[in-house]
């Protein structure tokens, strides 16, 4: 019985670590080993400078100036999978978001998001969600728990720093 109870906690913990394993360039071009984000509750957000959602930048930016203290880690994936809307190189994009939204949250390389060349990442965000939908838009979120695991999506109507989003956040950073 105590084997069969192990071997299912073992089970658990591979399962909800899995976010962990991966890594991805960040927009300097700097492996990011995502065990980093170990503990601490996840927002992910595929992101371009050129949408008509581009200026949920600053609320992104809003909710990493409140809850980055506490615990809570942003991370920006640029994607030009819309539209066109982020023609831009890596450079360009980290200085268009320094200059007009102050980006401090963390921001990775310019990936894709959708289709058959998706990065890992978007695979396993999209596996492993309760809609297995892809992506539809730019600024199209998930938020994951201290464990890796997803607990929500928003479409790119919601609005980052809106009460639905910090409500879950809040209950999210209050867990052990």
């Amino acid at each position: 019985m105590y084997k069969v109870l192990i071997l299912i906690l073992l089970s658990i913990s591979i399962h909800s670590s899995e976010f962990y394993k991966f890594k991805a360039k960040d927009i300097k071009g700097k492996d990011v080993d995502f065990s980093k984000y170990k503990g601490s509750p996840v927002l992910i957000v595929n992101v371009a400078s050129q949408c008509g959602y581009t200026g949920q930048y600053k609320n992104i930016e809003n909710l990493n100036k409140e809850y980055s203290s506490k615990g809570l880690k942003i991370i920006g994936f640029p994607s030009n999978d819309f539209g066109g809307q982020e023609p831009g190189t890596d450079s360009e994009i980290a200085e268009f978001c320094k200059n007009n939204y102050g980006v401090s949250f963390d921001m990775m390389s310019k990936i894709s998001v959708k289709g058959k060349s998706k990065h890992p990442i978007y695979q396993f965000l999209l596996t492993n969600s309760s809609s297995k939908e892809e992506i539809s838009w730019n600024f199209e979120k998930f938020l994951l728990d201290k464990k890796g695991n997803i607990v929500a999506r928003y479409p790119s109507s919601v609005i980052p720093d809106s009460s639905e989003v910090k409500t879950k956040i809040n209950n999210l950073l209050l867990e052990k």
